[in-house]
């Protein structure tokens, strides 16, 4: 089949491959874009994919937490251009569907837009009076709402925002904001171990078994030592992707876990959003 250059360019900006290896991966994966991915992952050790497909988008990240009564929210509301997502009017908005998204608890986001937020006036209306006012299509994307002791930060452009939840007797807002900081430079898959899907899980061992089967260096390197460098580098990925076990960007002398932990606190979820993400 025929690959075109735009596939070719986007799997190169996914994995940081050679352009020939991109190419000729696609066409093994029949174009598949994920298989072909994979397919290099398998081939090479050194493939870095980078997390979050994202589509041709722009908008906010708006974050809002009421410690006292324990919710919050994290939308994305999104927009056609980046001029208009750094707007008073725009930015205004997105915090108050936020605000509106913990307190009203809406089951999703077609009852958001339908909730009330001054008299006569829904979710919806606003977003029509926003669009009348700066004649651009605005959309309510998705939104995310917790209960318990959270935390949240919101990047300074508003495009990366998270909210974090924990369990404990009481919570240091800053702690709170440090991890939730750190997540958004690390960008974890998962929360715990016991997060991570076994189906993950199984496809990271069969792509590290292949790595290991292409390396010449282990040729002749008996199974049970084989099986002991696979535990190795399960451990490893573990420990790059899953928040509690990552190293803290702050302090590398703890793990995120251990951190939350010496504060009588014990890691709930997360959750991280970015503009234009597949979701």
């Amino acid at each position: 089949m025929s690959i075109s250059a735009a596939d070719v360019m986007a799997l190169r900006n996914k994995t940081n491959a050679p352009m020939m290896e991109c190419k000729a991966a696609l066409t093994e994966a029949g174009g598949d874009m994920e298989k072909a991915t994979e397919i290099l992952r398998k081939k090479s050790k050194d493939i870095q994919v980078k997390r979050g497909d994202r589509v041709t988008a722009e908008g906010r990240i708006a974050v809002f937490v009421d410690a006292a009564q324990k919710v919050g929210a994290i939308v994305e509301l999104r927009c056609e251009s980046a001029p208009v997502a750094k707007t008073e009017t725009f930015v205004k908005l997105a915090n108050d569907i936020a605000k509106q998204a913990a307190i009203g608890n809406p089951a999703n986001v077609e009852a958001l837009l339908h909730q009330s937020v001054a008299p006569g006036k829904t979710v919806n209306d606003r977003i029509d009076e926003a669009h009348a006012t700066i004649r651009e299509i605005m959309k309510l994307q998705r939104f995310t709402r917790l209960t318990g002791l959270l935390g949240d930060y919101t990047h300074h452009d508003g495009t990366l925002g998270v909210l974090l939840q924990v369990e404990g007797a009481s919570a240091d807002p800053q702690l709170l904001r440090d991890v939730c900081m750190h997540i958004a430079a690390r960008n974890p898959v998962a929360a715990t171990q016991a997060d991570v899907p076994g189906s993950v899980i199984e496809k990271e061992k069969e792509i590290a078994r292949d790595q290991l089967a292409n390396d010449p260096k282990n040729k002749n390197k008996p199974p049970q030592i084989m099986e002991k460098i696979l535990e190795g580098k399960l451990k490893t990925w573990l420990a790059e992707n899953v928040l509690v076990e990552q190293p803290f960007v702050k302090d590398d002398s703890k793990t995120v876990g251990q951190l939350l932990g010496q504060s009588g606190l014990k890691l709930v979820k997360f959750i991280r959003y970015r503009v234009g993400e597949l979701s």
